[in-house]
């Protein structure tokens, strides 16, 4: 070995070293240093779902949407029991591989795992986080595989540091939401994929990588129903690009179906509806009140799907998509350059193909988000324009490098040739980089207490514990409505129904759940609701409840007189005689409504 191999050797040795280093510190830091707990309503309902797979209770949740009780009662035409409700609305792999997890520490005993009286966070919380956060670690090491295979290391190094840099990724990976597990599915399918465009353009037999990437992409649909888009558009650009023409696309077509059978059977059985309650998600993007206002109405059709103006709803969103398409991509500046790359003339006949490969699957993806809908949130659970980030910056920087080295100052100075990937990766790195300080002062005052909550609006103490919170003061046979019903199912393990907007939906799930013997104990209403907006939006999404949603905020505004709204109000006068006992449970932010009065936790 000369002595130039070894310097080369070494340096690579450094730099790989120094990325795992950083890499081991990021994961450790976001995990026990900076972490707040779960901070997304899907992520904590998947979470409870696999929480009772694990005890084995099958797909069955303790949140109870309106209008999903509303479908199974429709469908089944009786009244359906509260307890071991069937969910129809999440799709299946992500809470089964969460509740493997969780039977395998023991988290599905109803007393384990509980938090201790000076904690803050959740500990499961930091389970599901830990099992996002791994697979988003294995997804770094396939894209590199994947970008080192069409391009070379170089580009595969700077976008697995990118990736490890990228704000966006962290926060989905401590949500607990199901992205970085898909990210996980969609990257291996792409390297298998890009194998089957290898084998096409030099001639070879294409059908076993095609067909394992089908494999993967339909794994990647059963773990967000969204994700069906993705494949539709491979399996058209399969049916166009491998031979035999049509074979594969038709088989992987096949195999998508034969996944789904079982799914749509089942939700055809319990919502008289194929596509379940998960269906009513296209409220998010073709309705006016959007997805919350359906989901919680408790008649189906008192909240028709008006489609007037669908072209333009469709063209609205789609612009929106357009125009926000960095942060879609995860911030990462350089990935919508993929776009510019589809016009250069790239020598390898794969790496041409395969772009066309991965416009057509973000054609479909994008449209697909057009119908349902996507939002501005940082942790939208329907995006997925982040699962395109990786690849798409790997041509973005191939296609920069390649303007980059013709410039005349760069290819007459050697030293400038790398200069442009300390640039992208330096300003790509600045919003995580900027917020660390702050994050790790506030995690290190804290860390004595397992962390910072995630306060307002969750604060997981006030629910789990089991003498001055939900949990201690209910039973497993009761209910409680809720605002925030994914985090009572969750923290406290009880069953909770979403918070009707209006006293005639109250009612009527009211009486269902007392005639089942499962009696509703109490109202929980928190930040979710009061700390929507404005005046006008908190009455638009909680009409009836509006002076309940904003009686503890007027209460405490009142201190000490405290002016009570909620027993003024006509509408609901009858809730507030059947749950009289205000209990503020972090000052008037939080407060629960009682049936019953609620005694001290010192009292004997």
């Amino acid at each position: 070995m000369n002595l130039s191999t070894t310097q080369v050797d070494t340096g690579i040795l450094i730099r790989r070293s120094l990325f795992f280093l950083v890499l081991i510190i990021l994961t450790l830091g976001n995990l026990f240093v900076l972490f707040k707990g779960l901070n997304s309503p899907q992520a904590m309902d998947q979470a409870q779902i696999s929480r009772e797979i694990a005890r084995g209770h099958g797909f069955t949740t303790k949140m109870i949407r309106p209008v999903a009780y509303d479908q199974a009662q429709r469908a089944q035409k009786r009244s359906i029991s509260l307890v071991g409700f069937q969910d129809t609305y999440h799709s299946p792999l992500n809470p089964l591989l969460n509740a493997a997890v969780l039977k395998v520490i023991g988290a599905d005993k109803p007393n384990s795992w509980q938090m201790g009286a000076n904690e803050m966070v959740f500990p499961l919380d930091r389970v599901i986080a830990t099992v996002s956060t791994l697979f988003f670690l294995l997804a770094i090491g396939v894209n590199y595989l994947l970008i080192a295979r069409i391009f070379d290391a170089k580009i595969a190094g700077v976008c697995a540091i990118l990736m490890l840099f990228c704000d966006s990724f962290w926060n989905y990976s401590l949500s607990g939401l199901p992205q970085m597990l898909m990210l996980l599915l969609f990257s291996s399918a792409l390297y298998f994929a890009y194998r089957a465009v290898e084998a096409t353009t030099e001639g070879r037999l294409a059908m076993t990588p095609a067909l394992i990437a089908g494999v993967f992409f339909t794994l990647l649909a059963l773990t967000h129903w969204m994700t069906v888009w993705i494949a539709l558009g491979y399996i058209i650009f399969a049916a166009v690009a491998f031979r035999p023409r049509g074979v594969i696309g038709i088989t992987i077509l096949v195999l998508l179906i034969i996944a789904g059978i079982g799914p749509i059977l089942r939700n055809q059985s319990i919502t008289g509806s194929p596509f379940g309650t998960a269906f009513l998600t296209v409220y998010n993007g073709l309705s006016n009140s959007g997805e919350a206002a359906v989901m919680r109405t408790a008649d189906l059709e008192s909240e028709p799907l008006v489609i007037d103006g669908l072209i333009a709803k469709i063209l609205r969103t789609t612009l929106m998509q357009s125009m926000d398409i960095i942060p879609l991509l995860g911030g990462i500046i350089v990935a919508p350059l993929f776009f510019l790359s589809l016009l250069h003339p790239f020598k390898r006949a794969s790496i041409s193909s395969f772009r066309w490969a991965i416009l057509v699957m973000w054609i479909l993806a994008a449209f697909g988000l057009a119908i349902f809908g996507i939002s501005k949130d940082p942790l939208d659970p329907n995006q997925i324009h982040l699962l395109f980030a990786p690849i798409m910056t790997a041509y973005g920087l191939a296609f920069v490098s390649i303007l980059w080295s013709r410039l005349d100052f760069v290819a007459s100075t050697p030293m400038l040739r790398n200069v442009h990937y300390f640039l992208i990766v330096g300003i790509c790195a600045l919003p995580l980089v900027l917020a660390l300080p702050l994050k790790v002062r506030v995690g290190m005052h804290l860390r004595d207490r397992g962390g910072v909550p995630n306060w307002p609006p969750y604060y997981a103490p006030a629910l789990n514990s089991k003498t001055a919170g939900i949990r201690g003061w209910t039973t497993d046979d009761e209910v409680i409505f809720s605002d925030q019903p994914w985090a009572v199912a969750w923290y406290a393990d009880r069953l909770s129904i979403w918070l009707p907007p209006t006293y005639a939906g109250f009612e009527k799930l009211e009486t269902i759940a007392n005639d089942l013997q499962t009696p509703v104990t109490g109202i929980l209403i928190s930040p979710c609701s009061h700390g929507l907006g404005s005046l006008t939006e908190v009455a638009n999404q909680y009409k009836d409840f509006t002076f309940m949603v904003l009686d503890g905020r007027t209460f405490f505004t009142n201190y000490p007189a405290g002016v009570s709204l909620f027993d003024k109000d006509p509408r609901i006068q009858a809730v507030a005689k059947r749950y009289p006992y205000r209990q503020p449970m972090v000052g008037m932010d939080m407060v629960y409504y009682s049936d019953r009065a609620i005694r001290p936790p010192d009292s004997n």
